[in-house]
């Protein structure tokens, strides 16, 4: 198996290219070769994969999401990087709205590091139903 980070994802289109851990050339990605739920595929994540030799170059299959990285065995890399808390603005007591989509990449972090056997399936749901809260009370933009 080989490690990497995915480079960019297209959802709508299915594909994308992982940089190789080891070096060398970019590898395909294609959504049918995930394991996991296409929506967790970001740039940054780090995943595992098996490289095929294909007419157009080298491509990825059986491809996952790597839990256990060197930061101990409950580390899970599941986005760019960690959440970096927001510049205090002047302590009125009042939060910032984020974007909707700022809001459930948190959440899938979150998620991820905090239960890491979750399915894609089930991530999916709760951040359904946390972003329809969201909404009700104006803690993200529409």
């Amino acid at each position: 198996m080989s490690t990497g980070k995915v480079l960019r994802f297209d959802h709508v289109r299915g594909y994308g290219f992982i940089a190789p851990s080891d070096g060398g050339e970019d590898v395909f990605l294609h959504a049918n070769d995930l394991l996991v739920e296409k929506s967790l595929v970001v740039p940054g994540v780090l995943m595992e994969f098996d490289v095929e030799d294909s007419d157009r170059g080298r491509k990825a299959s059986a491809a996952r999401i790597l839990r256990g990285s060197a930061a101990g065995p409950a580390a899970v890399v599941a986005g760019p990087g960690p959440v970096t808390p927001r510049a205090d603005d002047g302590g009125d007591g009042l939060c910032d709205v984020l974007p909707l989509e700022e809001f459930t990449q948190e959440i899938t972090e979150v998620l991820l590091q905090t239960d890491p056997p979750l399915t894609g399936t089930q991530i999916l749901h709760v951040r359904r139903e946390l972003a329809a809260v969201a909404r009700k009370y104006g803690w993200v933009e529409n």
